[in-house]
């Protein structure tokens, strides 16, 4: 957007770390971090549902960082898909310093007119989904007393809006989870924070909203605008370094809202 500031140059702040990251393909949120995790220095892994996408954005990422990633395919709904994916992420970069959790799942429904299906949805990739991954990965994170998770969460947890219903529940889960497994893992040296976004502008999220929700939800925003998809992945690098060291359970509002 016109308005948005200038791109943040990396710092090496994860350098010498090893990243893998769930839903990275597409225009969004996991993309925009993996790119940024590649210009803090980290060697990443990306994984999606996506075959072709995938394809694409490892392309993408390795033209526009000059570093490719390694790709492996995830249904984050399939435990046998997670358990593969996390094994190849340890074979790949030899251990797994930092995971970051950003499957998710939307769509728009009042709860009178939502079925089974399109609740069951949302709640297994975006919530249990997130536990799977977390479930996974943390026995090697314990093994190596050592390691970050960072999870996608949602201001919608907190802030009502309509037909969203099953995306905040979601989302409100992910809080939970997130709070409840840090004081879990806390005695093994691992952090779990998590990242509430407001509203970051790409292209799918054009393409499922309609221009007065976009406007509507813009206006909300103490900026007069959308945040740029790399504004959320720098809080996530952040949370994913060791500038955040003290900090386990939290859920950081990455938002301009109007309080």
């Amino acid at each position: 957007m016109s308005n948005a500031p200038p791109y943040v140059e990396g710092h090496n702040l994860l350098k010498g770390k090893s990243v893998l990251l769930t839903a990275a393909a597409g225009t969004g949120i996991g993309f925009a971090t993996a790119k940024r995790c590649l210009e803090e220095g980290a060697r990443v892994m990306i994984s999606d549902i996506h075959e072709r996408r995938l394809g694409e954005a490892q392309t993408r990422l390795a033209d526009e960082t000059g570093q490719k990633p390694a790709t492996l395919l995830c249904n984050v709904t399939k435990e046998e898909e997670v358990q593969t994916l996390i094994k190849g992420a340890v074979a790949e970069l030899g251990h797994v310093d930092v995971l970051i959790n950003n499957a998710g799942l939307g769509g728009s429904a009042a709860v009178v007119d939502m079925t089974d299906e399109q609740w069951n949805a949302v709640i297994d990739i975006t919530l249990t989904g997130t536990f799977r991954m977390m479930r996974a990965m943390l026995p090697h994170m314990i093994e190596r007393k050592a390691g970050v998770i960072v999870n996608n969460a949602s201001v919608l947890a907190w802030r009502a809006q309509e037909l969203q219903a099953h995306y905040a529940a979601a989302k409100a889960g992910v809080m939970a989870l997130t709070r409840c497994t840090a004081l879990e893992a806390a005695a093994h040296n691992i952090r779990i924070n998590a990242v509430a976004p407001s509203l970051a502008m790409h292209e799918f999220l054009n393409k499922v909203t309609s221009d007065e929700l976009l406007a509507e939800l813009t206006s909300r925003e103490a900026f007069g605008r959308a945040a740029e998809t790399w504004e959320v992945a720098n809080v996530i690098v952040f949370l994913a370094s060791d500038y955040s060291s003290y900090m386990t359970g939290e859920v950081v509002s990455v938002s301009s809202q109007r309080a």
